[in-house]
């Protein structure tokens, strides 16, 4: 039996032919996610719906040929997409994406953004309610900033995110949501895991079209290609897939370390606090710091250091090998590096200081910015839990397996044993694990996982 599983990401939409028999990937395919749509004003970032089902379309066709015997299709996307649908799924709307950040617009009151605005409409207790993480990006943001301008949509339009809309579309069927992507809008109440009413009504989005919200592993409905119908489930929240992917159990702290990073635990029931609460599976829930710089923050030392030779049209075709080299070189180290370039859980100032001229190089810069990391993860985890109730590090993401002196760095602050992410493609074995659940071989995600965990020995 096989699945097909889809990962809607920022930068690639990923597929691949998931073998529910070996548990093994299969013809990993990767495309481009489409380019924003150009010319649009600074704050905004819209995309052609258009092109992204084009793409999906594209990758089924191509894995469905070496999966005749599909029995299903399971997805997990970024999160914080939104579509405006008809009830069939056509899109009526360009899609926005996390990135968008036009609520950061001066307010028309003079008083403020439109963000700072739609803050003063929730207090303290409904804010822990919708997982203490409301920030420009999430759809309900960009919501609140039509409505205060009378630009709404009708009401009979579905607000859909980005995966929502796209199995709606090749289904035919009205959208729907599961709870990670729920949340992912700004708008569920993680007490009762429905929508805030009493949040939506003070935003003045109560009007609005809001999908019903359905269980993971829900039959969303049928993908029709070449004669056979194929059943489609409720899509996921990358993030949750990720972490599944990690095979991560109770007991075990995870660092997902990426172009972001976070840190994350898992809990039995919602617990709220000084940290973000997101769903998961089977029940459960995830505490978590989001938003720690990493990768993304690298990449600007590493555009810095490589700019005069892309001046000269010198090419560096990969400078990683050289400052993994050189980092794992360094032992004593006064250089001080604050990798908040961006607005991140950890600040929005970085700095550089402390410089000697003996320590200004790669190898000295690059330790001080790993060890900048393993103190904001150690920072971040005791946030999580004063109490260190992790017993074992578990590491994903691409910068997590990449670099071994960042690993090593990390456990000398943690003093725990740890353990790797089985694959590089974390979100794609996070759907094999779903897809056990869903074609009902297994009857949860958590026996899944501990499947998976034995048939790669961890």
């Amino acid at each position: 039996m096989s699945f097909i599983g889809i990962d809607l990401g920022t930068s690639f939409i990923k597929g691949a032919v998931l073998d529910l028999d070996t548990f093994r990937l299969r013809q990993i395919q990767r495309v481009p996610f489409p380019d924003p749509i150009p010319g649009l004003p600074a704050l905004y970032r819209e995309f052609d719906p258009g092109k992204v089902l084009q793409a999906v379309r594209s990758l089924l066709v191509a894995l469905l040929q070496d999966a005749c015997e599909c029995e299903g299709v399971v997805m997990c996307s970024q999160m914080h997409g939104l579509v405006f649908t008809t009830p069939q799924g056509e899109p009526r709307s360009n899609l926005t994406n996390w990135q968008d950040q036009r609520v950061l617009m001066p307010h028309p009151s003079g008083k403020g953004t439109f963000f700072e605005n739609m803050l003063q409409y929730i207090n303290p207790e409904e804010n822990c309610q919708l997982g203490n993480e409301l920030r420009p990006g999430q759809p309900i943001g960009l919501l609140f900033w039509l409505a205060e301008q009378g630009l709404l949509p009708p009401g009979d339009m579905i607000l859909a995110s980005l995966p929502d809309f796209v199995l709606s579309n090749l289904c035919g069927t009205p959208a729907v949501t599961e709870t990670t992507h729920a949340m992912s809008h700004g708008a569920l109440n993680l007490e009762t895991l429905d929508w805030h009413h009493s949040v939506l009504s003070n935003l003045g989005l109560a009007g609005l079209h809001w999908p019903a919200i359905q269980p993971h592993g829900t039959r969303v409905g049928m993908l029709k290609v070449d004669g056979r119908s194929i059943p489609c489930y409720t899509p996921v929240g990358d993030y949750q897939c990720a972490l599944v992917g990690a095979l991560l159990r109770h007991g075990e702290l995870s660092l997902n370390i990426s172009t972001g990073s976070q840190v994350s635990l898992l809990k039995p029931q919602v617990v709220f606090g000084d940290f973000q609460t997101r769903p998961f599976f089977d029940g459960r829930f995830l505490i978590g710091i989001t938003h720690i710089p990493a990768g993304r923050s690298l990449n600007l030392l590493v555009r810095l250091l490589t700019e005069l030779a892309e001046g000269q049209k010198v090419e560096i075709p990969d400078p990683w090998p050289y400052i993994i080299q050189a980092a794992a070189g360094v032992e004593n180290n006064d250089l001080h590096v604050n990798l908040a370039f961006f607005n991140s859980s950890c600040g929005n100032h970085g700095e550089i200081t402390n410089i000697r001229e003996e320590e200004l190089s790669v190898g000295h810069l690059f330790r001080a910015a790993f060890k900048n990391m393993a103190d904001n993860y150690s920072a971040s985890a005791l946030r999580l839990s004063p109490e260190k109730e992790w017993s074992n590090l578990v590491f994903s993401g691409g910068l997590a397996q990449k670099i071994p002196v960042l690993r090593e760095m990390i456990l000398n602050k943690f003093q725990v044993g740890y353990r790797i992410c089985p694959t590089s493609e974390d979100t794609l074995l996070g759907l094999l694990a779903l897809a056990l659940v869903f074609s009902g071989r297994l009857r949860n995600v958590a026996e899944a996982t501990e499947l998976l965990r034995k048939e790669f020995k961890d």
